[in-house]
Formats: structure tokens, sequence, C-alpha cells
């Protein structure tokens, strides 16, 4: 494949500073996200995405990761540690509510160019903001990232019912939403992933990294809960693929 098409020159060398280009859901979500990301920032992280839901009465969910994608349960309480006392201040959400963080896990959402790069190959979801070629979901491989008028654009190989394939290209920022299929490939080449980075991490020891981990805290002043759990698959997936 071309590598004029993976974009990936355009990402700041430490990864830090790389822009979101799919963006937190206006509201709790935003505020959140802008408290969160400078805090992420200096512990040498970067925010991959907030969800705020009404789960076990609020949840606050933040996915993070370090430049190369790993984020260890380490990682994730040393920032649960950090952002807590920050949001006790600020209040982004104006109610009680559980505070987890957590890796993006495998089938992760791509919020910036380099993800869709890294996910060259691989099947994803996506949902636009705005209907493009009169449909709003697409479902397919991802085989290319390249300059568009309004940013990066990502290129779909489609799969039809009876076998045959079309290209899509879609602008990234022009997405709500897009997120990683779990499949045995995909699963596979984390794996890959993970193990080239653990032996790496011999001569730095940070803690193992993981596939997907989570630490949940309850921000209520007078109660604060710790627990970590291993996290893989992502529990809200898009709809099937669809035209609306």
């Amino acid at each position: 494949m071309d590598e004029g098409l993976h974009g990936i020159a355009s990402e700041p060398q430490d990864g830090l500073d790389e822009a979101r280009l799919i963006k937190d859901s206006p509201g709790a979500a935003e505020r959140v996200g802008r408290i969160a990301a400078p805090v992420l920032r200096d512990l040498g992280y970067r925010l991959v995405r907030v969800k705020v839901s009404s789960a076990a009465g609020a949840t606050v969910q933040i996915m993070a990761e370090r430049p190369d994608g790993t984020m260890s349960i380490e990682d994730c309480e040393r920032v649960s540690q950090a952002l807590s006392p920050v949001f006790d201040v600020e209040e982004p959400v104006s109610q009680a509510y559980r505070l987890e963080i957590s890796s993006p896990g495998i089938d992760r959402p791509l919020v910036r160019e380099s993800d869709f790069a890294r996910a060259l190959g691989h099947e994803a979801r996506v949902e636009m903001a705005v209907a493009a070629n009169g449909r709003k979901r697409f479902r397919g491989r991802l085989v290319g990232v390249a300059p568009g008028p309004d940013g990066p654009t990502a290129r779909i190989a489609l799969k039809s019912e009876d076998g045959s394939g079309s290209e899509v290209e879609l602008s990234i920022v022009a997405m709500a939403d897009a997120r990683l299929v779990l499949t045995d490939d995909l699963i596979r080449a984390t794996l890959r992933r993970e193990k080239t980075a653990l032996k790496d991490a011999k001569s730095k020891p940070r803690g193992k990294p993981q596939a997907g981990s989570r630490i949940g805290e309850s921000t209520s002043r007078k109660t604060r809960e710790h627990k970590a759990a291993a996290r893989g698959a992502a529990s809200e997936p898009l709809g099937p693929d669809e035209g609306e």
C-alpha cells in the first residue's frame, strides 16, 4: 500500500499533542474533556473519549492512553488519582457520580488520524454526523488515510451481501463515532503489539500493558472506592451497517 496514504507524517513526534478529530458529545462530556485533557497531557497520556451516563446512578467514563496506544492498570490508577481532586474543585458534573478511567480496549474508538492509520487493514464501524452518499452508517475494512479538502479522510472498502465490494471515502471530522470491530485478526494483531511493547518495557518498567484496563472511583467527597478490572471489548457498538 502507498505509504503516502497513511498520514503518519502529520502526527507530532511524541503524539501527545495530536488533535482529536472526533470530539465528545456536547454538554457534560465536553466539559469533562476540557478539564481532563491538559491534566492527562502533563502526565504523559492523551484523552481518547469521555462518556457521561446514568449507569449506577451516574458514571463518567474517561478513556485515555499513552501515545503508543498502551494503558496499564497502574496507568489508570495514576490518572484517577490525578483527576479526582481536580474534578472535586471544578465540578464538571453537578450530581454525585462514579469516575471510571479505562484504556480504549481492543475494539477501540478511532478519534485521531493516527488511530485510523494504525487500524489500516482492520474492520471498522463508522457513523457520520451528516449523511454521506445518502447514508450515515458504514462498515468495512480501512484501506487508506489521505488528506482531504476539510481534513484527513478515511477510505473504507465496503462489503455487500452478494460479496461484491466498493470503496467510500469519508471525512474524519464529519464522523460522529468510529470504532474497530472485534475480529480474530484484530485480536491477533493486538496480542502481537502487546508482546512487542512488553519487551520494550523491560528497560523502562511501568507495569504490563493491557488490552483494556479500568479503574472505577466514586467521586462523592464522602466515599471513594477503587477497583480494577481487565477490559476487552467496548460495551457500545454502533448499530448495524445500514443506510439512513
